[in-house]
């Protein structure tokens, strides 16, 4: 094939889709705005990118029909990101304003960080800052990605996966969490790539390597 490789960026009302275009871009992505199925049909990879609540996330996805959209391109092996709130939708359910119902690709919740780790320390949420994430496993996007980066983070929520096995990242704040979690055609972080400076840029570069082998 010929050009660029095109990923569809989900639109869902999330404020952060400027950043992240320009970002995929000088990746080498050529990226188009998708806000209805019809968009992502002809998309070499998909990116769900994320800020804002779990419960709008997840009523906007499926009142344009985006939430079958989005497992239907996984299940045919187009390569998916999410970032932040593109990796809570893809769990069961998450907590954030009552119980709310995700897209139950990988099993398990997305919980509120506890107010205190482990130890004695209280923790200030949300967690905002830099943090280091060490990689694992043996997924496509692992084997491209250093052993460990430094990644921008900004949340509240985090997931709480039910199968460890998914977990391919893992951060520590207060306590362990899943930083990143990935099967098959899925990669999914709860940091912002786009806001990592070099480290994002490494990620991006790799996904954009990803979904180029994948066409």
């Amino acid at each position: 094939m010929t050009g660029s490789a095109k990923v569809a960026l989900v639109d869902y009302g999330s404020g952060n889709l400027r950043s992240v275009a320009k970002a995929l871009e000088r990746s080498g992505l050529e990226v188009v705005r998708a806000d209805s199925p019809a968009e992502l049909d002809g998309a070499d990879g998909i990116v769900l990118p994320g800020a804002g609540a779990f419960r709008d996330a997840l009523d906007h996805l499926r009142s344009q029909g985006l939430d079958e959209a989005v497992l239907n391109a996984v299940s045919r092996g187009r390569p998916y990101l999410g970032l932040c709130l593109g990796l809570q939708v893809l769990f069961e359910e998450g907590d954030e304003h009552g119980t709310v119902p995700g897209l139950g690709y990988f099993k398990g919740r997305v919980e509120r960080f506890p107010e205190s780790g482990s130890g004695s320390e209280r923790l200030l949420v949300p967690h905002i800052g830099w943090n280091r994430v060490h990689f694992r496993g043996d997924h496509p996007m692992v084997a491209e990605l250093p052993e460990s980066d430094d990644f921008y983070f900004v949340h509240s929520y985090r997931p709480v996966p039910s199968e460890s096995d998914s977990v391919v990242g893992v951060c520590e704040y207060g306590e362990e969490f899943a930083a990143a979690v990935a099967r098959d055609s899925v990669f999914a972080v709860q940091f912002h790539p786009e806001k990592s400076q070099q480290s994002g840029k490494r990620l991006l570069d790799a996904y954009a390597r990803w979904v180029e082998k994948s066409r």
